[in-house]
């Protein structure tokens, strides 16, 4: 399967049902309090970049997002991989474009949160095969059972201390 990952407004139709269609796969995986999502609006922000699989038909299979921080930091945002796809790279794709604009836009320290528990097993295996380590929590994020924190570190710069 041939899949061609472009930077697009997540604010189209199709686009915005994969979204949804993440939110619904979340749901049942952790409490609605720690399920930290951003909406398509808050996605087609200015600090944010989206990342769209689509397929040969031209069909929306994933996505992911950067979301800039400042101060070096940046951090990957609402990755999903329908379950059509999964197992054909197209995650692994997807965060590859994203760790290179990162690079691009000279972040240091890329930073995620993924949930924590059976249902994320293949996000770890994503993150982790992608160069990423685990870490505690940043940011705003709460230190809890729910969450799970890695990190990558693009460059060698003065980073602010760890939050």
């Amino acid at each position: 399967m041939t899949v061609r990952i472009a930077v697009e407004t997540p604010l189209q139709d199709d686009v915005r049902d994969l979204v949804a269609e993440l939110s619904a796969h979340l749901l049942p995986l952790s409490p609605p309090e720690f399920q930290f999502k951003m909406t398509v609006e808050q996605m087609a922000g200015a600090d944010t970049t989206v990342f769209v699989a689509r397929d040969e038909a031209g069909g929306a299979v994933g996505c992911g997002a950067l979301k800039l921080a400042g101060h070096g930091e940046a951090e990957v945002k609402r990755m999903f991989t329908r379950p059509s796809v999964r197992g054909r790279r197209v995650g692994s794709a997807l965060l590859d474009a994203i760790v290179a604009l990162a690079r691009q836009k000279g972040v240091a320290l890329l930073l995620l949160e993924t949930g924590e528990g059976a249902g994320f097993e293949g996000a770890w295996r994503l993150y982790e095969r992608g160069g990423f380590s685990r870490r505690g929590a940043f940011f705003d994020y709460p230190d809890s059972p729910w969450s799970r924190f890695y990190e990558k570190r693009l460059a060698t710069a003065e980073l602010p201390a760890t939050r």
